[in-house]
């Protein structure tokens, strides 16, 4: 059964406090808190301040999600904000190895995410010093996107590096995530699902987080 972190760059920004309460009585495992700058990606969602917020009202780990350049300079920030999970892109850092072990030091877990044309195998010579990798399953920068079937095979080449390996990491999916692909990926592999606009946008969204995670049993 995979695990459902829900996004709250879908939540409502006037309401946020309501929608994480929303989260911490679901069944969802993580809250997932995207960070955007405007420079790696081509849009802008929060910072600091928010972290610190959702930390104070969320009862679930944050999983901080660093879509940001020179994300190193920004780590301890965003740790002492309240982030359990410290997602860096492998896009965005040059020397990726330091700043997983820095992630670490600062006693978070360390996550490398991966843009849809990043092959899986750049990640083969760090994998058993993460705690999580997230394949981007649409192009990162804005929710509500198109899911991008190549995933399930990414998804499924990775399990395998994984086993190879003997490493012990997550694997995350986030985007375009709905009731129609959460098994499919679950089956593939995926140990966690984001899902922002699915969930926030329906009627009954701690409904939905159930249903999600049924569907992946």
């Amino acid at each position: 059964m995979s695990m459902i972190a829900p996004s709250i760059l879908a939540a409502d920004f006037a309401n946020l406090q309501r929608d994480l309460e929303m989260i911490n009585r679901s069944e969802a495992d993580y809250v997932h808190v995207d960070i955007m700058d405007g420079l790696f990606v081509p849009n802008i969602s929060f910072g600091i301040p928010v972290c610190e917020a959702a930390h104070r009202h969320a009862t679930k780990p944050l999983d901080v999600h660093l879509m940001i350049v020179d994300p190193d300079r920004y780590l301890e920030a965003f740790r002492t904000a309240g982030a359990h999970i410290l997602t860096v892109h492998y896009e965005a850092c040059t020397h990726l190895h330091r700043t997983v072990q820095r992630i670490r030091e600062l006693g978070a877990r360390p996550g490398v995410a991966l843009n849809p044309h990043t092959p899986v195998e750049v990640l083969s010579e760090i994998l058993p010093d993460l705690a999580l990798v997230l394949v981007m399953s649409v192009n990162p920068g804005f929710g509500g996107q198109k899911f991008i079937e190549n995933t399930y095979r990414k998804v499924e080449r990775l399990a395998a590096l994984r086993q190879a390996s003997e490493a012990d990491f997550l694997i995350e999916i986030d985007g375009g995530v709905n009731a129609q692909n959460a098994a499919l990926l679950s089956q593939a592999g995926a140990d966690v699902l984001v899902a922002g606009n699915f969930v926030f946008s329906a009627p009954d969204p701690e409904a939905t987080i159930a249903d999600l995670k049924k569907k992946t049993r």
